[in-house]
C-alpha cells in the first residue's frame, strides 16, 4: 500500500463525514469536548470495527478516532480477501471494512476520520488529543491501531517512494500497465501483491531472499502457476536506481555474493510489517516483539481501563479475522470493566 502513515498521519483532517476541513472556528469550538465518553477507541480496521459494533450495541456509544488517511486499516489496500467466513466467493477488503463501519455506525458509534497525536493513558479518565487540538476525555480506551509495512531500509527507498517504489499493488499497480515490475517478500503478501500485479505489468519478477516461500500452499501455487510471474530465490535488493523514477534494481545473491541488475519501472515491498505502537511506548508494557504487552487470552493492558486488539498485540496470527475476534475480546473486557466501576 502507499504510505501507512496511519492514525500518526500529518495528513490534512477529514470531518466525521469525511468531506470538508472545519473553519478556525469552528476548530475552537471543536476544542472544547467536555463529555466524558464511556468508550474511546483509537484506531479501526477489523478489530477497530468489530471492537466499535460490540461496544455500540452495549449502548456505551463509543467513539472511534479511525484516521484521516487510513480509516479501516491495511485491509482498505487488499484486493480480494477469500479466506474471511461468511463470503463463499470473497470480497474485496476495502467493501468488507465499509460493511463493518457502516454496522458500526447502525448501531450508534460515532466514526471520526481523525489522526491521533497524543494519549494520556493513567488515571480514572483517560484523555485521547487529536490533531486539532480536540481532546476527549473517556473511562476506557481500547487502542487498536495495526501495524505498518515494514521498508527495505535502503537509501533511495524514500525518496522514490511514489514514484516506483510502493507497499500497495491495489493503489498503485494501475501505473505499471504494460511495464515490468518486482515484487520483494516471500510471505502471502508478496504473492497476492504479484498475482495482482500481472493483470496490469507485463512482467513481475518476485524476489525472495530465501530458497522456498514462507507464503501457504495455495498462494505459492499461483506464483509457480502464473505465466507472467519470474521468481528470483536466494536474492536480496541492494540498491534502487533512478534520478526521479525507479529504473533498476541492484540484486546480490546471498548465497554466492554475485552481484546483478534487473531493469524495472517500479518495486512492491512486500516483507511484513511491524505493529504501530509509537503512540503509546512510553506508557503501556511492551512485549519482546514490541507489541503491546496483553494479559493472557483477554484485551487487558498495563493499565486499567486501557485495552489493546488486533495487530498491536499479535505477533504471530495478523489476520483479518483474529484481529476481529480480538476487537471483540476487547470489547467484552471493557463491558466488564465498566461494569465494575458502576457498581
Amino acid at each position: 500500500m502507499s504510505n501507512q502513515s496511519g492514525i500518526f498521519s500529518n495528513a490534512v483532517n477529514l470531518s466525521v463525514t469525511g468531506a470538508a476541513q472545519t473553519s478556525p472556528a469552528d476548530a475552537a469550538d471543536a476544542s472544547q469536548d467536555d463529555a466524558v465518553h464511556d468508550v474511546v477507541i483509537v484506531g479501526s480496521g477489523p478489530a477497530g470495527y468489530t471492537a466499535a459494533i460490540y461496544t455500540a450495541r452495549a449502548n456505551f456509544a463509543p467513539v472511534v478516532l479511525a484516521g484521516s488517511v487510513t480509516a479501516g486499516g491495511e485491509l482498505m489496500n487488499t484486493t480480494e480477501v477469500e479466506n474471511y467466513p461468511g463470503f463463499v466467493d470473497g470480497i474485496m477488503g476495502p467493501e468488507l471494512m465499509e460493511n463493518m463501519q457502516q454496522q458500526a455506525e447502525r448501531f450508534g458509534a460515532d466514526i471520526r476520520y481523525e489522526d491521533v497525536v497524543s494519549v494520556e493513558l493513567d488515571g480514572e479518565i483517560k484523555t485521547v488529543t487529536v490533531e486539532d487540538g480536540t481532546v476527549l476525555r473517556a473511562r476506557a480506551v481500547i487502542i487498536s491501531t495495526g501495524s505498518e509495512y515494514r521498508k527495505l531500509g535502503l537509501p533511495d527507498e524514500e525518496r522514490l517512494s511514489g514514484h516506483g517504489v510502493s507497499w500497495c499493488a491495489t493503489c498503485d499497480g494501475f501505473f505499471f500497465k504494460d511495464r515490468e515490475v518486482a515484487v520483494v517478500g516471500g510471505g502471502d503478501s508478496a504473492i497476492e501483491e504479484a498475482t495482482f500485479l500481472t493483470k496490469f505489468a507485463d512482467k513481475v519478477t518476485l524476489i525472495h531472499r530465501r530458497d522456498q516461500f514462507r507464503a501457504s500452499d495455495i498462494m505459492k501455487q499461483r506464483a509457480f502457476d502464473d505465466p507472467k510471474i519470474e521468481i528470483l530465490w536466494n536474492t536480496r535488493v541492494a540498491a534502487i536506481q533512478g534520478e526521479d523514477k525507479v529504473t533498476a534494481l541492484s540484486l546480490e545473491d546471498t548465497v554466492t555474493g554475485e552481484a546483478s541488475e534487473l531493469p524495472v519501472a517500479g518495486v512492491f515491498v512486500a516483507i511484513g510489517s511491524d505493529p504501530r505502537v509509537s503512540l503509546v511506548k512510553d506508557q503501556l508494557e511492551l512485549t519482546v516483539d514490541n507489541t503491546i504487552a496483553v494479559d493472557g487470552r483477554s484485551s487487558t493492558t498495563s493499565l486499567p481501563g486501557v485495552f489493546a486488539a488486533g495487530d498491536v498485540v499479535d505477533p504471530t496470527y495478523r489476520q483479518a479475522i483474529t484481529a476481529a475476534g480480538s476487537g471483540c475480546v476487547a470489547a467484552v473486557d471493557v463491558e466488564h470493566y465498566l461494569a465494575a466501576l458502576d457498581s
